[in-house]
C-alpha cells in the first residue's frame, strides 16, 4: 500500500514545503546522496505514485497511482519503462480500475503483473479510515484478493480465495515462489505459496502485524517489517483495531527468516517505524525506511544496515519522505518513492537511480 505515513508528516504547513522546493539545485539528488546515487531521473509527475517493481529483464516498473490528472479516484496498477522514456505520460493501465489496488509485482514471464485488489467487493473506492486521537491507519480491507493480468490489464488468474484480507505479494527473484499476507489466521500473517496460488504455507505466528515482505536475492530468505505489541495495553489496542480491519504502524521493525519461516530474527531495534526493506544484490545489506532519526515523525529516509544489525547508514536525505526502495535484478538501479522535486505539494513519485557501491 502507498503508506498514509506521508499524509500525515505533510500535515506541517505549505511555507515549509514551499521553502523546501526552492533548495532544490539544478541536480535531483541531494549532495550527501552522491556517495550511492547517480544519474537521477524522475519518472512520475503528480499525484501519489509508489512501490514500483522492476520487471525481471531489468527493462519495466509496474507501480501503483492515484494521480488526478489520469482520472483517478484511488490506487490502480500501471507498468512504465524503466529507462525514463516515458516520463510523465499516462502509461498503460493494468488493473481494471475497480475498487482499491495495492503491491504490483511482475511474473517471471515478463507479460503477466500479479498485484491485489478489493474488485469484487465493489466497483468504488473502499473508504480511507478517519484518524483517530491524531494517529495513523492502515485499512486490511477485507475484499483485497490477489490476481494475474496480462498487459492489457485482462484478468487471466485469481490467486487467493479465502475471506478477509490476501495483499502485499511479492515474488522470488527465482520465480518460483510468492510471499504475501493474509488475514485467514486471524492475524496479519505471512504466507508463501507457488506462482500459480498452489501449496499455501504460513510461515510465521507472532501475534502482530507481519508485511511488506521480500525474498532474498537467492530466494532463500524472507525479509519483512513487522509490529509486536508487548505490553497489555498495546495488546488490547492492537487487538481493537484488528477487530476493525485496521492497523496503526507507528512502531514496526524490521525482521529476517528463512523462506520456510525458520531462524527467525529481528534485525532493527531503532525504534519508530521501519519498513519498505529490500536486500541489496549481494544479500549481506538492507535497504529500507525509517523515521527513527526524526523527533517529529518525520522525514522518512532511506538507510542500509546489514543483515546483522550492525552498520547503519543514511542513504537518501529529502526533508519529507523517500520510501520503497528496491534494486534491480542485475543490481545496476535503484528504483524508490519521494517527495523530492514535488514543488511544495504532497506528490510522491517515482525514482530511478545508477546504484554506486
Amino acid at each position: 500500500m502507498i503508506v498514509r505515513i506521508i499524509a500525515a508528516a505533510m500535515a506541517v504547513s505549505s511555507t515549509f514545503c514551499i521553502a523546501h522546493a526552492q533548495q532544490k539545485t539544478d541536480s535531483l539528488t541531494y549532495p550527501q546522496e552522491s556517495r550511492h546515487l547517480s544519474n537521477m531521473k524522475q519518472l512520475t509527475f503528480g499525484g501519489d505514485n509508489a512501490e514500483a517493481y522492476w520487471s525481471f529483464d531489468n527493462k519495466f516498473l509496474s507501480f501503483q497511482s492515484n494521480n488526478p490528472a489520469w482520472g483517478l479516484q484511488c490506487d490502480q496498477i500501471f507498468y512504465m519503462p524503466a529507462d525514463g522514456s516515458a516520463a510523465g505520460q499516462k502509461p498503460q493501465m493494468v488493473s481494471n480500475g475497480k475498487g482499491r489496488t495495492t503491491c504490483s509485482y511482475y511474473m517471471p514471464d515478463g507479460k503477466h503483473i500479479l498485484y491485489a485488489s478489493t474488485f469484487e467487493g465493489g466497483d468504488a473506492c473502499p473508504q480511507e479510515p478517519s484518524k483517530e486521537h491524531g494517529s495513523y491507519i492502515w485499512m486490511l480491507y477485507p475484499d483485497f484478493d490477489i490476481y494475474v493480468a496480462d498487459l492489457k490489464g485482462n484478468i487471466t488468474q485469481k490467486l487467493t480465495n479465502e475471506p478477509g484480507y490476501d495483499a502485499e505479494a511479492t515474488l522470488s527473484p527465482k520465480g518460483d515462489k510468492i510471499v504475501f499476507t493474509s488475514l485467514r489466521s486471524g492475524d496479519p500473517e505471512l504466507y508463501t505459496m507457488n506462482i500459480d496460488g498452489s501449496d499455501v504455507k504460513q510461515i510465521t505466528d507472532d501475534l502482530g502485524y507481519d508485511g511488506g515482505a521480500f525474498f532474498s536475492p537467492d530466494g532463500k530468505q524472507i525479509i519483512f517489517r513487522a509490529s509486536r505489541p508487548k505490553t497489555d495495553a498495546e495488546v488490547e489496542k492492537y487487538k481493537k483495531l484488528l477487530s476493525e480491519n485496521k492497523v496503526e504502524p507507528l512502531a514496526m521493525e524490521l525482521f529476517i527468516c528463512d523462506a520456510d519461516g525458520s531462524n527467525l530474527r529481528q534485525i532493527t531495534h531503532l525504534g519508530g517505524a521501519n519498513w519498505a526493506p529490500y536486500m541489496t544484490p549481494d544479500g549481506k545489506k538492507v535497504l529500507f525506511s525509517t523515521n527513527h532519526h526524526s523527533k517529529r515523525g518525520f522525514p522518512f529516509n532511506i538507510f542500509c544496515i546489514n543483515v546483522d544489525g550492525t552498520g547503519l547508514e543514511q542513504i537518501t536525505f529529502d526533508n519529507m519522505f523517500d520510501s520503497f526502495p528496491m534494486f534491480s535484478p542485475d543490481g545496476k538501479k535503484l528504483v524508490f518513492g519521494s517527495n523530492r522535486n514535488n514543488g511544495g505539494t504532497r506528490d510522491t513519485n517515482v525514482f530511478v537511480a545508477d546504484w554506486n557501491n
